[in-house]
């Protein structure tokens, strides 16, 4: 398995999981943040142990967001707020992930809600030959799922970990994991990944 699956970890940054960030309120209805982190660290370790490409794909604005055309939704509130803007402290890799950070693959580029889009994730994947990828982060209606369907339809098999995505509501978080993910995906927790990395 680990010579062609890729963990891809998205929107890990102090905006949404920082105790101060200025969007942890949207993600921390549903689950509480500290709990996804938790979980995530434990994967993140395991899959760097066994050798699995670990990607992180950070969305990064100017001051002025002008690379945003009259955006709606998700990317609206990140202008409004004044989020995941270059060179600030809300930009930057979350902490609890910093441990992990040399050996976390950064592809950055991305600028909306797919990680594919304006990103070399997809050539990058390739040419470590990765023929499945498994998401973490936030948010799962809008990233996740986003990048998920990318991922599927460029003919990846494509996983999403149950307890390392976060959602807006409760509601929201069982409805995509039920109803929306297994459409074109495998839902997994994170031991049962961990598990199956201990299998290789």
């Amino acid at each position: 398995m680990s010579c062609s699956v890729a963990l891809i970890l998205i929107g890990f940054q102090n905006d949404y999981f920082a105790a101060d960030g200025i969007l942890r309120s949207v993600i921390d209805q549903a689950v509480p943040v500290d709990r996804i982190l938790d979980s995530t660290v434990q994967v993140v370790r395991g899959a760097i142990a066994h050798g699995v490409p670990t990607i992180a794909t950070p969305i990064f604005f100017t001051p002025t967001y002008e690379e945003l055309l009259d955006p709606v939704g998700i990317l609206k509130t990140v202008r409004d707020v004044g989020a995941f803007q270059a060179g600030q402290k809300g930009a930057e890799m979350v902490e609890a992930l910093l441990p992990f950070h040399d050996q976390i693959w950064v592809v950055p580029g991305k600028r909306g809600l797919n990680a594919f889009t304006g990103t070399s994730l997809d050539e990058l994947l390739q040419k470590h030959q990765i023929t499945h990828i498994v998401l973490a982060g936030a948010v799962t209606s809008v990233c996740i799922d986003s990048t998920g369907r990318a991922a599927h339809e460029k003919g990846y098999r494509v996983s999403v970990l149950a307890d390392c995505t976060c959602a807006r509501t409760q509601f929201e978080q069982e409805f995509y994991l039920e109803n929306v993910f297994p459409l074109y995906a495998n839902v997994i927790s994170a031991e049962s990944f961990l598990e199956s990395l201990a299998d290789v």
